[in-house]
């Protein structure tokens, strides 16, 4: 272990939710590689013996009874005191001899925060063909949106600063959180750094708590959400190119009528036309507007991390 490690007070931070099948094996497996760390099991309203296992391996059992990984991270993010937090999922598919590599940027003040990436590594049969889609759709989703280069934002095998962990905001409930944890570090400018893993497909009797389709509807509509917050100028301007050419190809109609004719008889369609793009000239001012104050804002809270 590096003098940096030694020095420093690191926090194991395992959302748990049903998994006594393997809660055993990663408080035991990140003890083994980090053994000065403090080891905390975030219990989220287990049925089984997932805290009573963490227990007997001498974690710290913290409960939380809000039901959501959403409100676990911020219960996590409140509640422990660390110099360098390590967040993994208690299903025992992260690799814990990586923590090493993953906490190093942050040792060397060279990240915020590191992601453990699985989409580059990973076991065969770790992912279902249809999650693997939905991961790589929503990583270019929000590459297109936030002008980001990553390449996985759903990892639940992460690394954080303090700085980092006591002033991102959170306000997800469920998986999605995740997802609001790289945008938001992307809009504060906060440094991410991506560490491929090879990811391990679950043990036998494990079960995914994911839910394929409610659960990427609720990721897509959560990057909608903090795009039309944190990026309005882009959210109000597509939207307002969507029906701005709507309504230029529905005024074509009655123009081109007009040009051969001199005559327009298709006036609700003219006036149609022309509320489409009156609606997206109103959408763009208010995405400039908004995006004005964001740029203010984001100002105020840069000046006031430098002063903290």
């Amino acid at each position: 272990m590096s003098n940096d490690q030694n020095e420093s007070k690191i926090a194991v931070l395992i959302p748990c939710y049903n998994e006594e099948i393997t809660i055993g094996k990663v408080i035991e497996d990140f003890r083994q590689e980090l053994p000065t760390a403090e080891i905390y099991v975030f219990d989220n309203n287990s049925s089984d013996r997932s805290a009573e296992i963490a227990r007997e391996k001498q974690a710290i059992v913290i409960k939380e009874t809000r039901q959501g990984k959403g409100y676990v991270i911020a219960s996590m993010f409140k509640k422990i005191d660390a110099d360098l937090y390590i967040m993994v999922d208690g299903d025992d598919t992260y690799p814990a001899e990586s923590v090493h590599e993953l906490i190093q940027p942050i040792l060397d003040d060279e990240a915020d925060m590191a992601v453990g990436s699985r989409l580059s590594k990973y076991k065969k049969k770790a992912f279902k063909p249809l999650n693997l889609f939905g991961n790589r759709l929503i990583v270019t989703l929000v590459n297109w949106i936030f002008d980001s280069r990553l390449t996985d934002i759903m990892s639940g095998y992460r690394a954080f600063n303090r700085d980092f962990v006591k002033n991102i905001p959170l306000i997800s409930k469920g998986f999605e959180v995740e997802t609001q944890l790289v945008i938001q570090s992307l809009h504060y400018q906060y440094r991410i750094v991506e560490i491929d893993i090879e990811l391990r497909k679950r043990p036998p009797g494990s079960e995914s708590k994911l839910n394929t389709f409610s659960d990427g509807f609720k990721v897509i509509l959560t990057i909608l959400n903090i795009a039309k917050a944190y990026r309005p100028l882009f959210f109000f301007g597509m939207s307002g190119l969507l029906i701005f050419l709507l309504g230029l190809g529905l005024g074509a109609i009655p123009i081109i009528e007009f040009i051969e004719t001199g005559l327009i008889s298709h006036f609700p369609t003219a006036i149609l036309a022309t509320g489409l793009v009156l609606v997206s000239t109103i959408l763009f001012a208010v995405g400039f507007i908004l995006d004005t104050i964001n740029f203010r804002i984001k100002e105020i809270i840069q000046i006031m991390r430098k002063q903290t």
